[in-house]
């Protein structure tokens, strides 16, 4: 049984059985438990230290631990309801109101009941994440000399510079920043390049934590439609020249939700036009580690082959590793840099040195490697099994696109099939899915799902997960 499951189940025994002891008395011993229960000393400090932190044990070190005292103070009901005039007050005199809507993003974020099918997932199942080179890792950068120190507000030294050899070019240690994870790269660039109340042009689809971050800032996010090479310079020119955007922001690697590549021709369009507009290219690489073993070589990076600062560069570890390593990069070139940096120090000071040593003591080992041809190739294995299984079971839903990089599949939905009642019809089947509406900033063409292959134990899961979705559609199929 996985560690985590391990942990709940023993706390959820301990807490029911706290009856049994009156308040301030002792519970059986670690060792005690670990012969009880048939688990890990680990997964004994684990749960005892989840009971801490509800309030219902008190651990002393040497001594044990014990059932807490009850609490005695009851909570003060105020009344907020003045709230909703200040808040709504707040945006009265703003040209564009913030709107700050999470929904998008905690769809990828939000866990399923217990036995849902998790196809809405937007990181890696534990199984494929690195967990044991990720703690050694930490071990080891815990006692690194000065680990707890304040970094340099741009970065470990050490860290910029491998993150400049992975964008590659002429990108240097000087050129990046380090960030926490690719979520705060992205909101730092949107602050520092787009003025509240202007246009951002954005693919369609695309990532609504983007959508988020762009409309939280009282940005106005303009769609520009994408197709399976990539967004179109067309549309892009055509955009730019309409609204009088100074941003672009776009997933050329792996774009998510669709997993289309910017195509070879397109890729000095895109900047040439963005140079043109006297405009900055967001190049958000989330998905360059979750390439499939089939992909072939890989384009270099937008920034890589931009002399003249027009690209701003975002990747991060977060992806190919683990939601906590929220470790990532901004890479940028001339005045603009000293922007991005005031804004990064305003907001957050710096990424926590013993998250960066972390970082540079796992990138540094023979794991990562290891790790990332183990990834490559699961992830390729699964996004065939998926495919194949909704070919053969669900043709009615549209694939146009079977990607070679990332963890998700987008379909298209037959016009007979609304996409919220799929939705909700999917949950009580048993499997979750990710909704299309939200990676469109305007009205979207048609009904979309997009499913993940990473955060599921393997492929008996991903052929479970079809069968309820087949399941799902036909209860809602005439």
């Amino acid at each position: 049984m996985h560690e985590r499951s391990s942990v709940l189940e023993l706390a959820n025994s301990l807490r029911a059985e706290l009856d049994r002891y009156s308040p301030g008395g002792k519970l059986p011993s670690s060792r005690a438990l670990v012969e009880r229960y048939r688990v890990s000393p680990v997964t004994v400090t684990r749960a005892l230290a989840q009971l801490a932190a509800e309030g219902l044990v008190v651990t002393r070190p040497g001594a044990g631990a014990f059932r807490a005292e009850p609490r005695t103070r009851t909570p003060v009901v105020g009344d907020t309801s003045w709230q909703e005039v200040a808040l709504s007050a707040d945006t009265a005199t703003e040209l564009v109101p913030r709107a700050v809507d999470a929904s998008g993003v905690l769809v990828t974020l939000s866990a399923p009941p217990p036995g849902v099918v998790e196809f809405n997932g937007g990181y890696l199942h534990p199984a494929l994440q690195p967990e044991r080179a990720m703690a050694a890792a930490l071990a080891r950068a815990g006692r690194r000399p000065g680990a707890w120190g304040r970094p340099p507000t741009d970065g470990l030294p050490e860290l910029r510079e491998w993150f400049a050899r992975e964008i590659g070019g002429t990108v240097t240690a000087a050129d990046v920043l380090i960030t926490a994870g690719g979520q705060s790269a992205i909101t730092t660039a949107l602050r520092a390049l787009a003025p509240p109340g202007t246009h951002v042009l954005v693919e369609s689809p695309t990532y609504p934590g983007m959508l988020a971050i762009a409309r939280a800032a009282g940005l106005r996010p303009v769609p520009v439609p994408a197709d399976a090479d990539g967004v179109r310079p067309d549309l892009l020119e055509a955009a730019f020249r309409a609204t009088g955007a100074r941003v672009f922001v776009g997933q050329p690697l792996f774009q998510n939700p669709t997993g289309a590549v910017l195509a070879a021709e397109r890729r000095r369009d895109v900047v040439r036009i963005a140079r043109a507009a006297g405009a900055f290219v967001i190049e958000d690489d989330f998905a360059r580690r979750l390439v499939h073993e089939d992909a072939g070589p890989l384009p270099a990076p937008l920034a890589a082959e931009d002399p003249d600062g027009v690209v701003v560069h975002v990747r991060s570890l977060t992806k190919p590793t683990s939601p906590s390593l929220r470790v990532g990069a901004l890479a940028a070139r001339g005045p603009v840099l000293e922007r991005l940096r005031a804004i990064q120090v305003v907001d957050s000071f710096f990424v926590a040195r013993p998250l960066q040593e972390a970082a540079l003591e796992l990138v540094g080992s023979p794991a990562w490697s290891r790790h990332l041809r183990a990834v490559s190739q699961e992830l390729r294995n699964r996004r065939d099994t998926m495919a194949a299984a909704l070919a053969l079971h669900l043709p009615e839903l549209a694939l146009p696109h079977i990607p070679f990089g990332g963890y998700q599949l987008w379909l298209r939905l037959p016009d007979t099939l609304p996409e919220p009642a799929l939705v909700a019809g999917a949950l009580r089947a048993g499997v979750a899915v990710a909704p299309g509406r939200p990676y469109f900033c305007a009205e979207p063409p048609a009904g979309h799902i997009r499913l993940s292959f990473a955060g599921v134990a393997g492929p008996a899961e991903i052929a479970e997960g079809v069968r309820r979705l087949r399941t799902a559609v036909d209860e809602l199929t005439p």
